[in-house]
């Protein structure tokens, strides 16, 4: 296993660093997205980095970009590093882990579909009856499968937590035919994606897309389908009623709500056993999805 906390590559532009991914310009509208083992939970970066998550994170979207690029356009170009600008091409440590791709317009919003009800949308539920200000049936209980996919947007924050919108005031910000272009584009990738996901017995509880422009048609961006932006639970084990086993990061999130931290910086450091045990669920996410062991 490998760890990367942060990437520094000699002679290319940083363009940002967010809080997984370290950004650099490429010339010619072009970025190279590297993604770190770093892990962030509740908005705050952790100090203890995951071993190959950044890797699982990368070559888990390659693998859905390819096999959802005829719903939408993506914005990847190339994983192989000798294909990448000179400054990066001998970075071994960016193998597996980065990508070139198109440098897009980001439209600032946070495409979230939800299969079942979990994690914030259970919490505004049980508190207000209501997802996203949007009103659900009564007497839905934790982890319940919904009837229908419902499509839940955010705004998207810098720093800090991203704020759930309703449709009605995503359409004020952006005008109602591109948020019901990105409702469409959202759920069309949601369905496809839970029932792939069904077939390597996982459910997709719920996920998040974001998306941009490029040569002015709507592009897929960032990461999509990894266990960071994403709910995967081991069908087998599942049951409504309950919070199931999942293969993503709410491993640490429920370390990290019993050791009593207060959510604000500085995160503590994660123990031996709880860094392991996140490992261990992103491969076995990547293995389940892609058929094979991450290299």
């Amino acid at each position: 296993m490998s760890v990367l906390l942060e990437s520094r590559i000699q002679g290319a532009p940083l363009f940002r660093r967010g809080k997984v991914r370290d950004v650099y310009e490429a010339g010619a509208d072009k970025l190279v997205i590297v993604a770190s083992d770093r892990l962030s939970a509740f908005d705050v970066v952790l100090p203890t980095p995951i071993p190959d998550k950044g890797k699982v994170l990368t070559q888990i979207s390659n693998f859905w970009f390819r096999k959802t690029e005829k719903i939408v356009p993506n914005h990847l170009i190339a994983t192989d590093l000798r294909r990448f600008p000179r400054a990066f091409r001998d970075a071994r440590s960016l193998a597996g882990r980065a990508v070139l791709v198109e440098h897009c317009e980001r439209i600032d919003i946070e495409c979230v579909a939800r299969g079942y009800i979990s994690g914030s949308a259970w919490t505004e539920y049980k508190a207000l009856g209501t997802v996203a200000g949007e009103a659900l049936p009564r007497a839905l209980i934790e982890s319940e499968q919904l009837t229908e996919p419902i499509f839940t947007p955010a705004t998207k924050a810098e720093s800090g937590h991203d704020q759930n919108i309703s449709k009605a005031q995503l359409a004020g910000m952006i005008g109602t035919d591109l948020a019901r272009e990105l409702e469409r584009l959202t759920l069309e990738l949601y369905r496809f994606a839970h029932d792939y996901a069904a077939s390597k017995g996982l459910i997709l509880a719920d996920t998040k897309f974001e998306f941009g422009y490029h040569d002015g048609r709507i592009t897929l961006i960032d990461e999509i389908l990894t266990p960071d932006s994403s709910r995967y639970w081991d069908a087998e084990a599942y049951k409504p009623g309950i919070s199931p086993p999942s293969f993503d990061k709410q491993y640490v999130r429920d370390f990290l709500m019993a050791s009593g931290w207060n959510k604000e910086p500085p995160a503590p450091a994660l123990p031996p056993d709880v860094v392991k045990g996140t490992t261990d669920r992103y491969r076995e996410c990547y293995r389940r999805v892609v058929g094979k062991k991450l290299a």
